[in-house]
């Protein structure tokens, strides 16, 4: 895994992950910024949960049954997800993992690079955010820039305080047992 501390706006990084830099620069959010191989699990995410002190955060994009609502949930990855607590806790109809059409429509992102960087790219909120209250209360929390290559480290604070109200998206949060 190499450790980045440089500039992160070159130009052999897709056009979504330097958005998303120049984003949060313009923004004054820090963050800290870790390249590694694709990390396609959250088992592939422990090397950066150790390196960074903290936990990735699980995102999945997800849809109603018949297609008319998409959440992004954002959730400890070490945390079980049952579809129906969250169904319950939301009043929403059996939910199921969205396509990568849609995933690729409203967030601009690939599977396996699901992020809540993801939803500066919904500009018409077609996308509800969901939070975990155990993410919500975290000081820190980890996610990928839009790209799987590539993690980064925020304090949750500026991500709930500027980054959200900046891309015109109101987190709902939630909380999840990982029972049913």
């Amino acid at each position: 895994m190499t450790v980045y501390c440089g500039n992160p706006h070159d130009e052999s990084r897709i056009p979504q992950e330097q958005a998303c830099y120049a984003l949060l620069d313009s923004l004054s959010i820090p963050y800290d910024r870790i390249d590694h191989e694709p990390a396609f699990t959250m088992e592939a995410c422990a090397a950066i949960d150790c390196a960074f002190g903290t936990r990735m955060c699980k995102n999945l994009f997800l849809r109603n049954s018949n297609g008319s609502a998409f959440y992004l949930l954002l959730m400890p990855g070490d945390k079980p997800f049952k579809t129906k607590e969250l169904s319950a806790q939301i009043g929403s109809t059996r939910l199921s993992f969205a396509d990568e059409n849609h995933m690729r429509n409203y967030l601009d992102l690939t599977p396996g690079s699901v992020t809540v960087m993801g939803l500066a790219n919904d500009r018409e909120n077609r996308v509800q955010l969901l939070i975990d209250r155990d993410v919500y209360e975290q000081e820190y929390f980890c996610c990928h820039p839009c790209i799987n290559t590539s993690s980064i480290r925020l304090r949750t604070a500026d991500v709930l305080e500027r980054f959200l109200p900046a891309i015109h998206h109101t987190p709902r949060i939630v909380t999840l047992t990982g029972c049913v």
